[in-house]
């Protein structure tokens, strides 16, 4: 039997064409190494009783129990008690960038597929954002299986683009955000940490929960190129010629700095966060997203 670690790579992933195939690999991969469903057979039958409230409509009233009990209750669905979650998948230029053959970005769309796949089978609604220092595309939260099809064609569509402003994006994504629910924030976060948290802040003041999902590419934490390199700025065309082994440490220690900020301004503001490379497999974020369901409900 293959290592379901193998099967939940990206490079093994990588090689699959149809978003949708990927998707259930990973999902179904990931269920096979927990050794039990995280499905909790979700259904709209009954689930439970509470009180009558003014304004609740007549046909959910449960007339036996009333017969039984002179109480007036309403027959409870498992839909009024599912997670409404919200995918945000940054699609900026700098998320195009690889040191390999798989982009921040293609990892990032493969990650929002297999929890919208998971989500949609545990019968939650997930909605997709797409963004750059704009909010381009926004689907709002179904929770019918046909919607993964949807949200897959929005996400086969992508092209990475449009300098990064994940702060002023994420301002814009909250203001249209009607109700309550959990945000789950896939991007390289590569801007000003302080506009950034006050993005993530403008969701915890509306009441909803929050995931920080940050993708990098290896090199861009370890720096460690072999050779003299040219480096391109992907948002804004400049090139630049140098040695990285003179530049490396200075570069780790502002990394880890900057890394550290946003681990510290995330914890202080109540927003999970856990950080990514490209060469991890996928069951690392949805174990990530079940822990938070968890505590949820």
């Amino acid at each position: 039997m293959p290592n379901h670690k193998s099967t939940l790579s990206p490079r093994a992933l990588a090689r699959l064409a149809n978003l949708q195939l990927v998707a259930r690999q990973v999902v179904e991969g990931f269920i096979t190494g927990l050794h039990q469903s995280p499905y909790h057979g979700f259904s709209v039958e009954f689930a439970e009783h509470r009180p009558y409230l003014p304004g609740d409509p007549i046909r959910h009233v449960d007339w036996k129990v009333y017969a039984r009990t002179d109480r007036y209750v309403i027959k409870r669905f498992q839909e009024e008690t599912n997670l409404k979650a919200y995918v945000l998948l940054d699609t900026s230029a700098s998320m195009g960038f690889t040191s390999s053959d798989f982009t921040k970005l293609q990892y990032g769309v493969h990650l929002a597929a297999s929890l919208s796949y998971l989500m949609l089978e545990q019968r939650d609604a997930v909605g997709l954002a797409l963004f750059d220092d704009h909010l381009r595309k926004l689907l709002p939260p179904r929770s019918v299986r046909g919607y993964l099809n949807l949200i897959l064609a929005e996400l086969e569509a992508v092209q990475p683009s449009g300098k990064t402003g994940v702060g002023e994006a994420l301002h814009r994504v909250a203001e249209r955000m009607k109700r309550r629910g959990l945000i789950i924030l896939i991007s390289d976060l590569l801007d000003e940490p302080a506009d950034l948290l006050s993005g993530l802040k403008h969701f915890r003041w509306d009441g909803h929960e929050v995931i920080v999902l940050q993708v990098l590419d290896p090199l861009e934490r370890s720096f460690a190129f072999p050779r003299d390199a040219r480096f391109h700025d992907l948002e804004t065309d400049e090139m630049i010629i140098t040695q990285p082994w003179h530049l490396r440490q200075a570069y780790q220690e502002e990394m880890g700095r900057f890394l550290e900020e946003l681990k510290t301004g995330c914890r202080e503001n109540g927003v999970d966060y856990a950080l990514f490379d490209t060469r991890q497999p996928y069951d690392f974020a949805l174990v990530e997203y079940l822990n938070k369901r968890k505590k949820l409900y």
